[in-house]
Parts: structure tokens; C-alpha cells; sequence
């Protein structure tokens, strides 16, 4: 509704640039208020046509009022500006890139802006983020690039960095039942959760029931065809792929082997291209224990300090305007909702059927009281080479990530972010509580699941002939820049905070 009174105003010449500062509804007076900017002169002529603009879109019931003035900032309040977006999407970025490295002049049909940027750091993307902001501060036009630096990194100072206290989790295990041999020639008594399978070790012992079997054929160092066998088994705490080579004296009886059979494998784990491969060097016979309830896997305590992602103060000028249902459901009320969105390299979120994909970038809103009150934004850096498939779905690219954290950097903030909320996404079930839940357990945190899907929620509460998210968004007059985790997140958030709106009640947990 804002950007339809933004558009109509600016049909104005003398207001083509001006931007809509704020909107505040006083309920108790019956008043709107909202105020303009514009870089350029006006008359009373176009005071009147402003005010026909925004009049039409205010409710009969309360009066309007708007205010209009002209700004033209000076350089000064540029660069604080540009330093301002560095710190907010540019982590690595603000560290190494201080005011006097930003240099601003006026030109004649606005300001120009060169950044010194350390070679290292160097990429293409960051004026046009940075041009998209000041865009939404000021009034005009605005060009910029980054140069190179002639700073080196000794030269940088780094403030001190609180640590957190690390702590060890105890790895859980469960007493094998019916251990029978098939091969090998020491007994197992005990197997470690497959779940908790995060570390390299020469000898670990897993127990579960075979889902899969494929026998493939390999030609080994002496040229010789030579047969290996792929398992994914299941201890009901997790899936994982065993790889066993396979000898002359047990081949047949592992062939006998079938899905669904019990089995125990002794062998090593490793990681290869960042994921976890466990290779048996014997598979005998063996069970769960009879009705296995997994015990619960003690987290990490939740981090003292954010260390490389810090959330951001959120207010959305939606929610304090004229034109949106601000009450506030009272479910809604004493609750807080982390509503988030993923882009990954792939849609592979289950490590059991090969390597599992990766986050390359995370965005999340949170709902405290019925109200989006922070953001919490960042790219991941893969580690890998990201395909043009993706490349072009999400438009992220191989310079925006090559600089961000990893996910062992990002996922200790991510996890502190979301303790004691409920997770809100869409499909959030099927795949983006896999992917952090994974990342997450990799490190200690435990994420408590307690998700609410807006596929069902919208499903169960809208009559549509699909439910994609871009759909459902259309429903509520929402538009947005899709396939971004940060935009796919907010209006994620807008429209859980609507549905339940319609439904009053919260929905059962997942």
C-alpha cells in the first residue's frame, strides 16, 4: 500500500525522487500524520496534490495531515550512511573499511562515493547494495565503486573478542541386542548413536536396520575388478551410508544380506569434502535395543555472545502505519517466533543419500508480541563451487559468499538467535529445519523442534490453486524479491502474522 502512495505521489515532477519518512496513526485523535521528503523545490499546488494522493488512502474516519520537507545531505551524512550499510551486510567487510576510507563529492546531479578496499576483499557487489540503501535514506541520485587499498592487514585493528566457554558432549551409545557374528572376530556390546556421528575416529561401532543395499564394482590398484557394497542403515536417531569392501571368504554371506536386516559395522569415519564417510572394515549381526526410546542429547549451553552474525533492530513501517491491521492477536502475546528462510548450493537435505547440501545464506526475522522486532541476515560461505543453476535461481554468486563465514562461524549465533522460540517457515518441515537441524547437531546445539509450517497453516485457511510462497504473498497483496533468504523470510513473517490473524489461535506444533 506505501509503495502504491509512494508511485502516485512521485507522478509529481517536483517530488520524483521523494521517499515517505514516516506514517504515524493517533488513534486517540482520530489523526494521521505522514510525512514527505523531496530533494527538489514545491509549491502549494503540489502540497494540494500530495495531499490529495495520501487522503485518498486514509480511512474517512481520521483526519490527515501531511508533512512535506526538503532535504539535500551533505557528504558528511553520506559516508556515515555508507558506513552504516558496511556494518549491517558487510561483516568481514566493516572490520577492515573505516570512515576516512570512504571518500564523497557532490556532483551536479547528486553524490559519488569511492571506498578503499583491501585487495583481498575486493568484489563488485558491494557499491550496488550500497547505492539500494542510500536510495532508501535520501532523496537524489548516487553513484559509487570500491578502489583498492593500499592498507595492509597488519594494520587493522581488531577489537577483542568475547570468547564463549567451550563444552564437550558426552557421545551417546545403546547396548546391542542379539550381537550374532557374520564375520567378525570380536564381539560388540555397544553402539554409538548415529546421530551423534560428527568426529573422526580409527574404530567406531553403528547398529541399525539395513533401508538400502547396492552392490557396485571397482578396479583396485593391481587392475583387478573387485566388489564394494553401499548401506544406508537406521539406529532411528539418524540415517547414515556405510561403504564396505568386501573379502573372498565373507562375500557370499554379505550378499545374503537383505533390507531390513539388523547389522552391526565396525569400522572408521573421516571427512571428505566436508562431509562425514564411514567405511566398515566387518559387518556381523545385530539390533536396537527391543522398543529403543533415544535418550535426549544434551546441547551445548546456548552461546554467551554473538561472534560473527549480530541481529539487527527491525521496525517495519507496515506495522505502525495507517493502511495494516495492527492489533495484535492474543496468542501472539508473551510468545516469540523465529521466522526463516534458506538458499542452499542443492535440494539434498538428508546426508544418508550422499553428500549433504550446504547454506550459503540464512535470513530470519523475530516476532516478539505480535511484532517483527529483529532481522538476522548472512551469507555462508560453502566451500565448494556453486552452480549456475543456483547461481541463476537466487542471483547469489561465487564473489558474494567467498568472503562470508562458515557454518561453523554462523551457526552458534544462528542457534542463540532461535533459542526459546518457536521456528516459523514455509515448508519449513520438509526442508529448511533439515538443513540447520544438521549444521546445528554437527556442532553440539540442539535445536528444539518445535516448527510451524505456513504450507499446512495456509492450506487449512486460504482457498488457492497452489501454495507457493509467492502465491500465498499475492493473496495478502505482498510483493517481494523471491529466491532471497532474507526477502523470502519477511514475507514469511507478514504472512504468518496474518494467517493467524484469520485462524486466532496458534496452530499445533510440528
Amino acid at each position: 500500500m506505501v509503495d502504491v502512495i509512494l508511485n502516485g505521489i512521485r507522478a509529481r515532477e517536483n517530488f520524483n525522487n521523494c521517499i515517505i519518512d514516516s506514517v504515524v496513526l493517533e488513534s486517540g485523535k482520530g489523526l494521521v500524520t505522514v510525512k514527505i521528503i523531496t530533494d527538489k523545490t514545491f509549491n502549494g499546488e503540489d502540497e494540494s496534490a500530495v495531499y490529495a494522493v495520501v487522503r485518498n488512502y486514509v480511512p474517512k474516519a481520521f483526519d490527515c495531515k501531511v508533512g512535506i520537507s526538503k532535504l539535500n545531505p551533505d557528504c558528511d551524512m553520506i559516508r556515515k550512511k555508507i558506513a552504516e550499510c558496511i556494518e549491517k551486510n558487510f561483516k568481514t567487510l566493516s572490520v577492515t573499511v573505516a570512515e576516512e576510507d570512504i571518500s564523497v563529492k557532490k556532483t551536479q546531479d547528486g553524490f559519488e562515493f569511492e571506498i578503499a578496499v583491501m585487495t583481498a576483499l575486493f568484489t563488485d557487489g558491494i557499491s550496488d547494495k550500497i547505492i539500494k540503501y542510500l536510495k532508501s535514506c535520501f532523496c537524489g541520485n548516487f553513484y559509487g565503486k570500491c578502489v583498492k587499498s593500499s592498507k595492509n592487514s597488519e594494520e587493522i585493528e581488531v577489537e577483542e573478542e568475547h570468547e564463549n566457554i567451550e563444552f564437550e558432549i558426552p557421545i551417546r551409545t545403546f547396548v546391542i541386542r542379539d550381537f550374532t557374528f557374520l564375520e567378525g572376530a570380536e564381539k560388540q556390546t555397544s553402539a554409538v548413536y548415529i546421530s551423534d556421528l560428527n568426529f573422526e575416529s580409527e574404530k567406531v561401532i553403528v547398529c541399525g536396520v539395513i533401508e538400502d543395499i547396492q552392490e557396485r564394482n571397482y578396479t583396485n590398484s593391481k587392475n583387478q575388478e573387485k566388489v564394494y557394497y553401499s548401506f544406508t542403515i537406521n539406529d532411528s536417531t539418524a540415517s547414515m551410508r556405510v561403504t564396505y569392501f568386501t573379502r573372498m571368504k565373507s562375500i557370499e554371506k554379505i550378499r545374503a544380506l537383505k533390507v531390513g536386516d539388523g547389522i552391526v559395522c565396525t569400522g572408521k569415519t573421516e571427512f571428505y569434502k566436508g562431509n562425514l564417510r564411514f567405511t566398515a572394515n566387518f559387518i556381523d549381526y545385530g539390533n536396537t535395543p527391543e522398543n529403543f526410546v533415544p535418550e535426549k542429547r544434551q546441547s551445548k549451553p546456548v552461546p554467551k555472545y554473538y561472534q560473527s552474525v549480530m541481529p539487527k533492530p527491525f521496525s517495519d513501517i507496515a506495522q505502525a502505519d495507517m493502511f495494516t491491521d495492527t492489533s495484535v492477536p492474543g496468542c501472539l502475546k508473551g510468545k516469540s517466533f523465529v521466522v526463516f528462510d534458506l538458499e542452499t548450493t542443492g535440494l539434498n537435505s538428508s546426508p544418508s543419500s550422499g553428500n549433504m547440501d550446504r547454506i550459503i545464506e540464512i535470513g530470519a526475522y523475530k516476532i516478539t508480541d505480535g511484532v517483527i522486532c529483529e532481522s538476522f541476515t548472512t551469507f555462508i560461505n560453502p566451500q565448494k563451487k556453486l552452480s549456475e543453476e543456483i547461481i541463476g535461481l537466487t542471483g547469489i554468486t561465487e564473489e558474494m559468499v567467498a568472503c562470508a563465514p562458515a557454518y561453523e562461524q554462523v551457526m552458534p549465533d544462528f542457534y542463540k538467535f532461535c533459542y526459546g522460540s518457536i521456528l516459523v517457515g514455509h515448508n519449513i518441515a520438509g526442508f529448511d529445519f533439515k538443513f540447520v537441524d544438521y549444521y546445528c547437531a554437527r556442532l553440539g546445539y540442539m535445536l528444539e523442534r518445535k516448527l510451524i509450517d505456513t504450507i499446512p497453516l495456509s492450506q487449512e485457511l486460504l482457498f488457492l490453486s497452489n501454495y507457493k510462497l509467492n502465491t500465498v504473498a499475492d493473496k495478502f497483496g505482498i510483493t517481494f524479491n523471491h529466491h532471497r533468504a532474507i526477502d523470502d523470510a519477511y514475507v514469511t513473517a507478514k504472512i504468518f502474522l496474518e494467517l493467524i490473524k484469520i485462524k486466532k489461535s496458534l496452530p499445533k506444533l510440528q
